[in-house]
C-alpha cells in the first residue's frame, strides 16, 4: 500500500518542503542499500518480492532542498528560508563535527568515538571494507559526510552507569555523576571488569545485579560498593574501546595515533582518560554538541560560508574547546588487564 519509503528524517524534510528523498547516511543503515555499488540493493529487493518503486532518490548531505512550503512560510514568518540536508543520521552528524584535519583519507591515523548511551567507534573512509573479516566482527558500513564510509562498531556506552544510577535511584540513594566520579576514582583500579557488550548487560532489570553476576561468573572479584562498580563500568568500555581500535587497523591496514571522543561522553574525564591509558593513544575530546554543531556545519557548507568540508573542521577546531589525554604511565598494568579483557571476551 505505500508509496514512499522515508525514513524519519525524510519525514520531515517532506513536511518542511513538500519534496521527498532518501538521504544517504540514514539510507545506508536501512541494510538494503549496497555501499559497494552506491545504490539501493534492486536485486535484494526483488528477491524478497519487495516493491522497488517505493524507494527514492539518494541524495547526499549539503543538497538543497527547497525553501518551506508557503502555508508554513505564512504560519511562521520565516519566508524566503530554505532547508538543507544535513547528515540526518545522527552519527553521521556527529562525525562531520570531529576537529580532525582532512576527509575520508586512505590511511586516516585518527578514529572517532561518539559517546554517550551507547558508543560508536569508527573511521572515515573514502570507500566501504566489505569482506569475512569484516563481518566476522560484525562491523559496519554506514554512509558519511562528503561521500564517504564510517566504517564503525556499536559499543555499550554510559548506559551502564546510567541503568545503575535508576536502581540505586529505586533503593532510596540518588547520586549526581560528579558524586559518582568521585567515588570511582577512589576504588582500586583495574579490579574486575565486564564485556559492555554482554548479552546480560543489554537490558537487566537490574544492572548492578547483572554486573557482579558477570564478574561472579568470571571468576573475578565482585564490585564491593558503587565506587567499585562505576570504575568497573568506565574501565570496561577503555578496554573495549582498545580491542576495537585494534579490529578498525587491521581491517582498514592503518596505524590510529589520536582517538577523537565528541558528545557527552568527552565530558567524563575518568573515561577520557582510561581510554587514553588502555589504548595508549591520545585522546581528544570534543565537541559535546557534535550532532548539532555537524547538522549546522553542513548547512554552512552549502551555503557557501565555507568552501568544504576540511574547511568546516576547522572552523570546528578554533570554535570550540577541546581537552586533550595523552596515556599515563601504568601501561604495564593496563597491558595485564587487556590480557584479562581479552580472555573474557574471547
Amino acid at each position: 500500500m505505500a508509496e514512499s519509503l522515508l525514513m524519519m528524517p525524510d519525514v520531515f524534510n517532506w513536511l518542511l518542503t513538500g519534496v521527498k528523498v532518501n538521504e544517504f547516511t540514514n539510507a545506508t543503515t536501512t541494510q538494503f542499500y549496497n555501499p559497494t555499488r552506491g545504490h539501493w540493493a534492486a536485486d535484494l529487493f526483488e528477491r524478497f518480492q519487495l516493491p522497488l518503486h517505493i524507494l527514492g532518490e539518494i541524495t547526499q548531505p549539503g543538497a538543497k532542498l527547497g525553501h518551506l512550503r508557503q502555508e508554513l512560510a505564512e504560519e511562521t514568518g520565516l519566508n524566503n528560508v530554505e532547508v538543507v540536508l544535513p547528515g540526518t543520521h545522527d552519527t553521521a552528524s556527529a562525525v562531520m563535527a570531529v576537529p580532525a584535519r582532512g576527509v575520508g583519507a586512505e590511511k586516516p591515523d585518527w578514529c572517532y568515538i561518539s559517546s554517550g548511551t551507547w558508543s560508536l567507534m569508527g573511521l572515515e573512509l573514502p570507500r566501504p571494507v566489505v569482506n569475512d573479516r569484516c563481518l566476522q566482527l560484525n562491523f559496519t558500513n554506514e554512509g558519511g559526510v562528503g561521500g564517504t564510509i564510517r566504517l564503525l562498531k556499536n559499543i555499550g556506552g554510559l548506559w551502564l552507569i546510567q541503568e545503575c544510577r535508576r536502581i540505586w535511584a529505586k533503593q532510596g540513594c540518588e547520586f549526581t555523576w560528579e558524586a559518582l566520579l568521585r567515588l570511582s576514582a577512589e576504588a582500586p583500579p583495574l579490579v574486575s571488569m565486564v564485556n559492555p557488550d554482554d548479552a546480560t548487560l543489554l537490558a537487566p532489570a537490574d544492572m548492578p545485579h547483572a554486573m557482579r553476576d558477570y564478574c561472579r561468573r568470571t571468576g573475578q572479584a565482585q564490585p564491593a560498593d558503587e565506587g567499585a562498580m562505576v570504575r568497573c563500568a568506565l574501565e570496561s568500555l577503555a578496554l573495549r574501546y582498545r580491542q576495537v581500535l585494534g579490529h578498525l587497523e587491521e581491517l582498514a591496514d592503518t596505524k590510529i595515533r589520536t582517538i577523537h571522543i565528541v558528545g557527552g561522553g568527552a565530558l567524563n574525564r575518568q573515561l577520557c582518560q582510561f581510554t587514553a591509558d588502555a589504548c595508549n593513544r591520545r585522546v581528544i575530546a570534543g565537541p559535546v554538541e557534535a550532532t548539532a554543531i555537524g547538522n549546522v556545519m553542513m548547512q554552512a557548507a552549502a551555503a557557501g560560508a565555507v568552501s568544504n568540508i576540511a574547511e568546516a573542521r576547522e572552523v570546528i577546531r578554533r570554535s570550540f574547546s577541546v581537552e586533550e589525554y595523552e596515556p599515563s604511565e601504568h601501561r604495564e598494568a593496563w597491558e595485564a588487564a587487556y590480557g584479562v579483557f581479552e580472555r573474557l571476551t574471547g
